[in-house]
């Protein structure tokens, strides 16, 4: 058996062969005579020792041991399909791929811009982006998904290296209308004899308000739970209750939404972004660059 003597035309020609059940109309396929075409299969049989079809009058059928062929042949036509694909992006000028996990503060709010001007900058980059809750974030860093992750404080992130990204400041959104909707500032602990609407539990800032409920001996009346900003602000534009979300996400939805916006004035309402990895040394290139432009004083800007 001389399996160095396989070539990628005769095995894309065998998987033609099996996918038609034809010698001839896989050799149409692959372009090729059908004598040229049955020469290379012959000659594949030859290399690994053993028959792998069975001829008759209405085609071929894989034998067992061209079943097994079979199979590998399809891993190995992926792979060079995907080689393909990875040389043409260098050949087009992308350069690298960065693996981006982020929560969804971070995506709204900031990331946006960050992104746009890093690709500028770098076109030859590609980032690939995930959205997830601030927990998730630090376990595809952790599991190796992630090069980069953003994430909020108070999220258990040992075994990883951090630096600050942004800093936001919670806010509390009411409908217009609402008993409270007077008010430019107020206490959390003065807005939890209300309904509320909440991102889903696994959240950071989920678990953040249940943990400032419990420190005020109180618990959070929680009406519904949705799984984004925007569904948020959508449940109390309809009367479903009122929210705490970032004041940055708040913004575009005010006037559309007839909301409204109200300070609150608990120290906690200060939250920080962070930015995590494994080991910023070992990190590859084209995330080290994303990695410096994100925690530049020119992106916090």
């Amino acid at each position: 058996m001389n399996l160095h003597r396989l070539d990628l035309v005769s095995l894309s020609l065998f998987n033609l062969v099996v996918r038609t059940g034809s010698i001839s109309k896989g050799a149409e396929l692959a372009l090729l005579a059908v004598g040229a075409a049955s020469k290379r299969i012959s000659d594949l049989e030859a290399a690994v020792g053993v028959e792998l079809l069975e001829r008759h009058s209405r085609g071929v059928t894989l034998t067992p041991a061209g079943q097994a062929l079979h199979r590998h042949v399809l891993r190995i036509l992926a792979d060079v399909d995907q080689l393909s694909a990875d040389l043409s992006d260098h050949a087009a000028g992308i350069v690298g791929l960065v693996r981006l996990w982020a929560n969804t503060s971070a995506v709204t709010q900031f990331l946006p811009a960050d992104l746009a001007g890093f690709i500028a900058a770098h076109p030859g980059i590609r980032i690939e982006l995930h959205e997830q809750d601030s927990t998730d974030v630090v376990l595809a860093l952790l599991d190796g998904r992630a090069e980069l992750g953003i994430f909020a404080e108070r999220t258990p992130a040992h075994g990883l290296q951090t630096l600050l990204y942004r800093r936001d400041r919670l806010a509390l959104v009411v409908p217009q209308g609402h008993p409270l909707a007077m008010q430019e500032r107020i206490a959390f602990a003065d807005a939890t004899e209300h309904e509320f609407v909440s991102l889903t539990p696994g959240t950071s800032l989920a678990r953040r308000l249940a943990d400032e409920s419990r420190a005020l001996g109180r618990s959070l009346r929680l009406r519904i739970h949705v799984r984004s900003f925007d569904a948020m602000c959508q449940m109390v534009a309809a009367g479903l209750g009122i929210a705490v979300l970032p004041e940055r996400a708040i913004e575009p939805h005010l006037k559309s939404m007839g909301l409204v916006r109200i300070a609150l004035t608990d120290a906690w309402v200060e939250r920080d972004l962070l930015i995590g990895m494994r080991d910023r040394q070992a990190l590859p290139r084209p995330a080290r660059l994303l990695l410096e432009h994100l925690v530049a004083p020119s992106a916090a800007g």
